[in-house]
């Protein structure tokens, strides 16, 4: 039976000009799952991938790829969403293969992030990213990608303990989501399917690499102080020594019975970090009316509101300016499942997902993103990839 017959799709958004070889199929199919594996098998690869939908069995779609391609490294993680070739898309697995003419790279399975010696981390890094650049003279440029489990509530420590060892390699990163459900988020590397757990690629390549990071929003001059929390949970306990969602209820306008993540979408709130404002997205009130957060959170907290601007403008703009003399050839993509949310509740899912495909854009939604030592959230984080010359 033709590929296409099957579910599987995929072909490149602009002829041959895509340097990352990206093809998904729908998440209960099969057959296709291992026509899919089969397909990513015709061209030598240095890395694939797998950003799985969790209406899929992700152990399974681990093992079939790790059974096909025996000598290729392959990571993965669950998701909140995907993005392929038609931008926001939803029950798919969506596979990435980095081709071995263009990409050379190392995998670090990291377990039991609540345990993590950050001086044997670092050394080990160290270690893996000194011979992964003497084994790849010949590439130009490279980067770090991370997953990490998305339920871990580790990342921060995590990219904290990270970034260090990675000297002029750029890191960014997503972490591992569950649709909505925020029950189990899992992740993948050398044929593991782990929790608490994460997955860092270092890749060398010979195309021109740039990290980015980006979010629509714009702080306000409202401010309000974290007075009592619980960091480890990241629970906001409260907030100018008042109830915390009764408080921020307040502050945004809105009923506190109503609060849902359309709502903490809407009205993001920011801290200042090393003179920018970082989003501290809000994930859901607990039983207590307490807030429970993304990512870090601790008392004396200044914390301020944010206004959105248009998305899918915003995102169209800044996409656009990634392109100087030509435009990136793929770009690979960490998407806060609170951007999904918000362009689906002002009716811009369209637009948002018709710039994600017009710009070559392949990925997943996140629980958070990273980017060098942060954990952040409602942004779009990743790295451009510009063919290099003569490679067109």
């Amino acid at each position: 039976m033709p590929l296409a017959e099957r579910g599987l799709s995929g072909v490149n958004r602009d002829g041959d000009r895509e340097v990352l070889v990206t093809r998904t199929v729908s998440a209960g199919d099969c057959s296709g799952l291992k026509d899919l594996a089969g397909w990513m098998e015709r061209e030598p690869l240095a890395l694939v991938a797998l950003f799985v939908s969790p209406e899929a069995d992700f152990r399974r779609v681990m093992g079939d790829f790790s059974e096909t391609l025996p000598s290729v490294p392959i990571i993965g993680c669950t998701t909140a969403g995907e993005i392929a070739d038609s931008g926001y898309e939803d029950g798919r697995i969506v596979a990435t293969g980095f081709p071995s003419r263009l990409f050379s790279s190392k995998v670090l399975v990291i377990e039991d992030l609540h345990d993590i010696d950050a001086q044997k981390l670092i050394d080990r890094i160290i270690r893996e990213r000194l011979d992964l650049t003497e084994s790849s003279r010949n590439m130009r440029d490279g980067f770090a990608f991370l997953l990490v489990d998305g339920l871990s509530l580790r990342e921060d420590v995590l990219a904290a303990a990270v970034a260090p060892a990675l000297a002029e390699m750029q890191l960014f990163g997503g972490s591992a989501g569950d649709g909505t459900r925020f029950e189990r988020t899992m992740v993948a590397g050398n044929g593991q399917a782990l929790e608490n757990a994460a997955v860092l690629a270092l890749v060398r390549t010979a195309c021109k690499a740039r990290v980015f990071t980006l979010n629509h929003l714009e702080p306000r001059d409202t401010r309000m102080v974290v007075t009592d929390a619980d960091p480890d949970r990241r629970i906001v306990k409260t907030i100018n020594a008042e109830p915390a969602a009764r408080e921020y209820s307040r502050i945004v306008g809105k009923d506190p019975d109503q609060l849902d993540p359309f709502t903490f979408a809407a009205h993001p709130v920011v801290v200042r970090i090393g003179g920018e404002h970082h989003v501290r997205s809000i994930q859901r009130v607990n039983e207590k009316g307490e807030l429970v957060f993304f990512s870090a959170i601790d008392e004396g907290m200044v914390l301020k509101t944010a206004a959105a601007t248009d998305m899918a403008d915003h995102l169209e703009q800044f996409l656009s300016s990634l392109s100087d003399d030509t435009a990136p050839s793929s770009i690979l993509a960490c998407d806060c499942i609170l951007r999904r949310i918000e362009a689906l509740q002002c009716q811009s899912i369209g637009p948002v997902s018709d710039a994600l495909a017009r710009h070559r854009v392949t990925g997943f939604s996140t629980y958070g993103e990273q980017i060098g030592p942060l954990h952040v959230n409602q942004t779009l984080t990743g790295v451009a990839l510009y063919s290099p010359e003569g490679d067109q």
